[in-house]
């Protein structure tokens, strides 16, 4: 049986779908960190920096029968994966979830879980001095940070800053006008509809004075740029007939394969199939992508099986600290209550500590 499936990647796509797969296959995932870095709660962590300790978690549990392999991959065949180290892991079928990079203090330097810690602390002891706090980019991160800061140092100014005139716009209304009623209310000063033309910095905190594209200038003691991901592509180029979109991103065909390998799949992040950037995207995707390789495994054909399908209307939660936010569930929009329920309470710390055997 053509059973030996390596996963190339142990963030929330990679870890999960080597979970799923671990009774039916021989499973190998190849990741480079030591611990798996729970991103969701790292916005946190930068006001309690006492939280890293639940929201990185080694990988030494996550698997039962298969291996977690502490390395980096160094390019990609048919037949298997070769390691830096020029050694060989060969494999049926291949799926490559090596994610995407944010902005310190988010997301490690490649491998450095160390230095992330480290970087957590420096930039938490910055913010503790400083007074006045500019946020660039207003997504789910901005605009979660801000509502980290507000509820845990409501006596720093922070101002939120965004293009687009309403925040989450390609959302219903109503989610960006509660959070910006909310941040409001918790003294957050929202700067929308302008852009900053001048960031010194796109990766890392700085303290500077910010020229924005209303002719307005603002300077701050702490400027975080959050300005989106980039995938982490690279591993991609050693593919046949790769292409990328916006990014960085891989695109996709309908069975999530990113090239003319018909054995290698790609999810999370790194993936252009349809889905956004999101944790969420992960729930759909580890699914499918379990029932197609057990199928595969079992001697049926990708013609036997239905290609991916996107979430069209996937859920989104955006705490503002323990207590607040707002939610869209697919249908509604719920409030504080239950966006504390789901997330804003744990950040799903629990749910990923027992997912890793921590429990």
């Amino acid at each position: 049986m053509s059973n030996r499936i390596v996963i190339v990647g142990g963030g929330y796509a990679g870890a999960e779908l080597a979970r799923s797969l671990d009774t039916k296959a021989e499973v190998t995932l190849v990741e480079q960190r030591s611990h798996f870095v729970h991103s969701a709660a790292m916005i946190r962590a930068l006001v309690t920096p006492e939280l890293m300790d639940r929201a990185m978690i080694p990988y030494d549990k996550l698997l039962k029968r298969g291996t977690v392999v502490q390395a980096t991959v160094a390019s990609v065949d048919e037949t298997g994966v070769t390691l830096a180290d020029n050694s060989r892991i060969d494999a049926d079928y291949i799926v490559l979830a090596t994610g995407s990079d944010n902005a310190t203090p988010f997301k490690p330097k490649g491998a450095d879980v160390a230095g992330l810690r480290e970087d957590v602390l420096r930039i938490n002891a910055q913010l503790k001095a400083a007074k006045t706090i500019a946020i660039v980019g207003a997504g789910a991160v901005g605009t979660e940070l801000a509502g980290e800061i507000a509820h845990f140092m409501p006596e720093k100014k922070v101002t939120l800053i965004s293009g687009p005139a309403h925040l989450f716009p390609d959302q219903p209304a109503k989610l960006g006008q509660s959070l910006a009623a909310k941040l409001q209310a918790a003294g957050v000063n929202l700067l929308l509809g302008t852009r900053a033309e001048n960031l010194d910095n796109l990766t890392e905190p700085y303290s500077g004075t910010l020229t924005l594209s209303d002719g307005q200038t603002l300077s701050a003691d702490l400027i975080f740029p959050v300005i989106g991901s980039r995938a982490n592509s690279d591993l991609f180029d050693t593919l046949p007939t790769v292409s990328r979109t916006t990014a960085n991103r891989v695109v996709t065909d309908g069975y999530i394969r990113p090239s003319s390998l018909p054995n290698v799949f790609a999810t999370g992040d790194v993936a252009d199939n349809g889905d956004a950037m999101t944790i969420v995207a992960t729930m759909r995707q580890v699914p499918w992508l379990t029932k197609t390789l057990t199928a595969l495994i079992s001697g049926k054909t990708v013609d036997d099986l239905k290609p991916y399908t996107k979430w069209n209307k996937p859920p989104i939660l955006v705490p503002l600290g323990p207590n607040k936010g707002n939610s869209y569930l697919s249908l509604f929009t719920v409030g504080d209550l239950l966006t504390r329920q789901l997330k804003g309470k744990d950040l799903f710390i629990k749910k990923n500590q027992k997912a890793f055997g921590r429990t």
